[in-house]
């Protein structure tokens, strides 16, 4: 018999017009505010929430065809968005195609888990105060980019 607590966790999630829709199965990996100026850009705000997943934890539900991609050359992430509405989803390495950024904004439920960490505060926005009392990394935190990129399922 399978109680509630061993069931695993299912959270789903959608950009802003709903055309796009998917589901995570399984606890998130590490949540991490980042403020480096490409998380800045690309989400419009002081710093971009995030946590890592592995890739076969997520599943598109609906709205494939509406998904477009931005890849960055220097830094080998590829951004996907709404090409209807222009909502930021997910993100993943060239290198690590096994993981998954995924940015919390889009959830619709409470992931139950909180932000541990600021990573590249060394860049934040010169008009944003950090006040939330997690610890604060310039660049990346001690263990480098798996620290955040990877998930341990």
């Amino acid at each position: 018999m399978t109680t509630d607590n061993q069931k695993k966790q299912k959270l789903t999630g959608q950009c802003l017009c709903g055309a796009i829709a998917y589901e995570i199965e399984g606890k998130l990996g590490l949540i991490v505010n980042c403020h480096c100026s490409k998380c800045r850009r690309w989400h419009g705000a002081a710093f971009r929430t995030r946590a890592a997943i592995a890739s076969k934890q997520f599943n598109w539900l609906r709205g494939e065809e509406h998904l477009s991609k931005y890849t960055d050359t220097t830094s080998h992430i590829t951004k996907t968005f709404c090409s209807i509405c222009g909502s930021n989803l997910i993100s993943y390495h060239a290198k690590q195609p096994e993981y998954i950024g995924l940015p919390l904004g889009g959830l619709e439920q409470d992931p139950d888990a909180r932000p541990t960490m600021n990573v590249f505060v060394g860049s934040k926005a010169p008009w944003y105060d950090i006040c939330d009392g997690l610890p604060q990394h310039d660049e990346w935190p001690p263990g480098g980019p798996d620290a955040v990129r990877t998930a341990k399922e």
